[in-house]
């Protein structure tokens, strides 16, 4: 079992940065790959970017590419997500997930369907 606890999330302006943290605990020796996943106020949960563990190969979504950066520290078991130029659309609740088996391709995380463990959502304001 893999627990997992994000934060850093908050108000923030357009145009402002903000950093998420992401800490799986557990059984974290299995860990494959780390993902990041949003959800705004009535829509579906979706895919914002992806890391494999081993290989450090990343995929992003095409609304954030560019404007945001995954990486990983393997010591403290953690990934993050540096979020710059945040836009209003950016609001939203943001989810840090774990799979703990092996993936081919990294394209493959951006299915919610991919990954074993959930944390409980950070949520992040992009407001004036």
């Amino acid at each position: 079992q893999v627990q997992v606890v994000e934060s850093g999330g908050g108000l923030v302006q357009p145009g402002g940065s903000l950093r998420l943290s992401c800490a799986a605990s557990g059984r974290t020796f299995s860990t494959y790959a780390m993902g990041w996943f949003r959800q705004a106020p009535g829509k579906e949960r979706e895919f914002v970017a992806a890391i494999k563990w081993s290989t450090s190969n990343i995929y992003y979504s095409d609304s954030v590419k560019g404007r945001f950066t995954i990486s990983r520290d393997n010591a403290r078991n953690t990934v993050y997500l540096q979020m710059n130029s945040l836009e209003p659309e950016d609001t939203a609740v943001y989810y840090c997930a774990v799979r703990t088996t092996f993936v081919s391709s990294v394209a493959i995380l951006a299915s919610r369907a991919q990954f074993d463990s959930w944390g409980q959502g950070t949520q992040v304001t992009v407001s004036s």
